[in-house]
């Protein structure tokens, strides 16, 4: 059955590839925009665009007139940002609000892009799941705790009105039209670049975007209201990222190790400096709180429940560097 679905956050990186995923599967697609969003994902799409925004509520139940299905994708994403409260804002209060506008749509089913970002570490650095639980004061930095946060305004919104909605929180997404780049695609870009000497000792869980909007579909289709499913790829040490991006634009992987102590200066300086000039820093002191974890995670979940099947991982990362390079970020 065609859907008329409502896709949020459809200008960036994961919902401009569920957008994609839901038109290749023959559904309708609006598309929440704010009138300066820069559009460049939804070019050559059959996407309807519908001015609104999820700071303003009242613009939210025009857009989901007539839709059947919500992919609340949009998020403020970002490791540093001037303002926390706006982050929250856009974060926390948006999720409500679209969720119980949608509800007051009569929208059928929505999905909710959280994040791995609210779940927990095991103590003994096996991969996280979905019981791998959290609490509000465990989470580094205002983008964690607004999508704790966020998580809970979407249960409690599901809660309140009877709406059935699906979790999903994809790993660290990575391929094709990261435009804005992400903080991960920032790294690959720098990789690629040869400004990236050394490293520190962390790791991060790769997945292909695609796939990821992909999972959104089958968290659609086949998730249960009210349960969370991590979208994810592989594992891998950030050392072995480099090396592999190395090898795949033919430059030296980098081979200094860095201990976190000594970057923490230059993460007050860059931090510092981003005050003054509003761009976000290369290196902030949530990152590097981050980093004493490995962000490891396991999905078999949605494997289990979704038949949720990613690519390998390395494929995710030559289909960036392609994206990449041929959109001039490789200069």
């Amino acid at each position: 059955m065609s859907e008329i679905a409502l896709v949020t956050g459809a200008t960036g990186f994961v919902g401009s590839a569920v957008a994609r995923a839901l038109l290749a599967q023959g559904h309708r697609v609006k598309a929440l925009v704010r009138p300066a969003s820069d559009r460049r994902n939804l070019a050559g799409l059959e996407v309807e665009p519908v001015e609104g925004d999820l700071a303003d509520p009242a613009t939210l139940a025009p857009a989901l007139a007539g839709c059947t299905a919500l992919f609340h994708v949009a998020a403020d994403y970002r490791l540093w940002v001037r303002d926390p409260q706006a982050m929250y804002r856009a974060n926390v209060d948006g999720t409500a609000a679209i969720l119980r506008a949608a509800a007051a749509a009569g929208v059928a089913r929505a999905v909710y892009t959280s994040s791995v970002a609210t779940l927990g570490h095991r103590p003994d650095g096996r991969p996280a799941d979905e019981t791998t639980l959290a609490t509000a004061a465990e989470m580094i930095g205002p983008y964690k705790r607004s999508k704790f946060l966020a998580e809970d305004a979407a249960r409690l919104a599901a809660a309140e009105t009877g709406l059935p909605v699906v979790i999903v929180n994809p790993s660290t997404p990575i391929g094709p039209r990261d435009v804005k780049p992400t903080p991960t695609g920032r790294i690959i870009v720098e990789a690629a670049t040869g400004r990236i000497p050394a490293f520190v000792d962390t790791g991060l869980n790769l997945v292909h975007v695609d796939d990821v909007a992909q999972g959104h579909l089958a968290a659609f289709a086949r998730g249960a209201p009210g349960e969370r499913y991590i979208l994810g790829g592989e594992d891998f040490t950030l050392s072995a990222i480099l090396a592999e991006i190395a090898v795949l634009v033919g430059r030296r992987a980098p081979k200094i190790r860095l201990p976190l102590g000594p970057i923490w200066p230059v993460a007050l300086v860059a931090e510092a400096v981003s005050r003054l000039t509003g761009k976000e820093p290369m290196v902030t002191r949530d990152a590097l709180r981050m980093a004493r974890h490995t962000m490891f995670f396991s999905s078999d979940k949605a494997r289990g429940a979704l038949d949720y099947r990613p690519r390998p991982a390395g494929q995710a990362l030559v289909d960036a560097l392609d994206w990449f390079r041929t959109n001039g970020y490789l200069k």
